[in-house]
């Protein structure tokens, strides 16, 4: 096929509402490049806001345990570990202070310098210590360090995650499986998920380009979207150590009900932060 043959055919594509990011096989999330099929749902901008505010409890914490539950493209998870990598944990107590004064995320600013800022706040630009080991525990040599896995009921988005740790020089614990079955006898400081969220009776009203072209496994959530809370909610209660998070994506009109499954579990100092739009988007809960 010669060129303008080629280039016919990928308009063809962006005709039928296939998305210009499975076309060109790649987007950006959080300043890194990522891989994307329409094995996995493309990350939005608004789920940077969740890793933003993951960053900030993480680095309050000494040698944190992080789960990214339902992973897809590993957007969550590797922005995280990139993130964090380098980061001094020994010094989880100043630092907390530290972000405080960095970025205020309930505001929803999100003005890029100052999420820059925030995501970079003790990074080691130098790397020249760092260490790597196959269950994602990121440090400078002698240095508590973070552990982050991420699980995914699909393989093929599973193979995509991987791909785009590779590429972005970030280790991690990759593990197939429903929500947090995969790491059955675990416990974490931190539980953060990107879920689907999308009632059934919704799909009509989508855009062609992701009703018709993401993964429906990725985005529908039962008669009211909220299939997957239900079953996540109760067992991250059960993996959190006392006193650890969970940071939850959720959907326009969502938080009530997100906030009494919350509280039924056991949950308290609930709190919801709103997008640009000022639509409560991220949910963030602690296990007493």
């Amino acid at each position: 096929m010669e060129q303008g043959e080629r280039y016919d055919a990928l308009l063809i594509r962006r005709a039928t509402g296939e998305p210009i990011q499975y076309i060109t096989g790649e987007t950006e999330f959080y300043g890194l490049p990522f891989l994307v099929t329409p094995d996995v749902l493309i990350p939005r901008p608004e789920t940077e806001q969740l890793v933003e505010k993951v960053i900030e409890l993480a680095v309050s914490l000494q040698s944190p345990r992080i789960v990214d539950v339902g992973t897809g493209s590993g957007a969550i998870a590797v922005s995280l570990a990139d993130a964090l990598k380098g980061h001094d944990f020994s010094r989880a107590e100043t630092q907390q202070n530290d972000v405080g004064a960095l970025v205020d995320v309930g505001t929803g600013s999100g003005a890029i310098s100052v999420s820059l800022a925030h995501a970079l706040k003790g990074h080691d630009f130098s790397r020249a210590e760092t260490q790597q080991n196959d269950v994602g525990a990121l440090a400078p040599a002698g240095r508590p360090s973070t552990t982050i896995t991420a699980t995914d009921l699909s393989a093929p988005a599973l193979t995509i995650a991987r791909e785009n740790a590779t590429r972005n020089q970030t280790t991690l614990r990759f593990l197939q499986g429903d929500l947090l079955t995969p790491v059955a006898d675990e416990q974490f400081e931190i539980v953060v998920s990107n879920p689907p969220y999308v009632p059934d009776p919704d799909r009509p009203t989508l855009a062609v380009e992701v009703r018709d072209h993401e993964p429906a496994l990725a985005l529908f959530a039962g008669q009211d979207g909220l299939d997957i809370y239900r079953r996540l909610i109760p067992q991250a209660f059960a993996h959190l150590v006392p006193g650890g998070f969970l940071v939850l994506e959720i959907g326009y009109n969502q938080s009530p009900a997100i906030h009494d499954l919350l509280a039924v579990s056991g949950f308290q100092n609930i709190e919801f932060l709103p997008d640009l739009q000022q639509i409560p988007r991220v949910a963030v809960a602690q296990r007493p």
